[in-house]
This record gives C-alpha cells, sequence and structure tokens, in this order.
C-alpha cells in the first residue's frame, strides 16, 4: 500500500497530524559507501549541536532534533531512522555539525569469514 501523494485530506486534518508526515521522497539527506565507511549527510539548518542527538543501536542509526524557537513560539522535530545493511564498527563512528549539515562517519567493520569447505559427493 503506498503512501498519499496528496496533501492530507480534511479526515487527516482534524486528527491534527502534520502534513510533513505524509511528505513522500524528501531529499535531506544523502548516504554514499566511500573508503570502507558509510558516509551519512542530513540537512538540519537551525539546529544547534546540543539540539542534535544520534545514537547506534543494532544496525540502526537513529537521529533525533528539536529546536525551540520561543520568538515564534514554534518548536521544529527532526526524527529519521537509518538501517543499515552491513556490520558497522561502532566505536568507530563519528558526527560532526558544520553550517547546519551533520556528518556521520560509519567504518564497516572488516570481518574474517571463517568456517570450511563442505564436500559434495555425488548421489
Amino acid at each position: 500500500m503506498a503512501l498519499p501523494r496528496t496533501a492530507p485530506n480534511s479526515w487527516m486534518q482534524s486528527l491534527d497530524f502534520p502534513s510533513k508526515l505524509f511528505e513522500i521522497g524528501s531529499n535531506d539527506y544523502e548516504l554514499y559507501e566511500q573508503d570502507d565507511e558509510f558516509v551519512l549527510s542530513v540537512e538540519l539548518p537551525g539546529f544547534e549541536p546540543g539540539e542534535i542527538t544520534a545514537s547506534w543501536d543494532d544496525g540502526v542509526l537513529n537521529i533525533v532534533a528539536e529546536h525551540d524557537d520561543k520568538q515564534r513560539g514554534e518548536r521544529r522535530t527532526y526524527h529519521r531512522r537509518f538501517r543499515f545493511p552491513k556490520t558497522v564498527d561502532e566505536k568507530g563512528i563519528t558526527a560532526t555539525y558544520d553550517n547546519g549539515i551533520l556528518d556521520v562517519r560509519l567504518p564497516v567493520e572488516q570481518t574474517r569469514i571463517t568456517g570450511r569447505e563442505i564436500e559434495i559427493e555425488a548421489a
């Protein structure tokens, strides 16, 4: 089942859901693999580094940002989860925030294949 591609209709608005909840194809991040590490760049303009939290749990990177603008009486939030298909060296994960861009580097853990070859016999 696909999510709606149009603005929320009146029944959704009455539930007080933000329309961005149903936004499809948001391009607020870039993810690529380079030199044995994943590089994730997330656009978070207007946030301070102390308002952003990045956490790692069992192959999932969770990014949360919250900003209270007391002058305008507004609260901005951002929450996104990224699942990674390969084993990441969680102790080597680093993050930097500069000029509205959060860069997270996740090194791929080098694993050795262990085990033995199984001989296949003719029936």
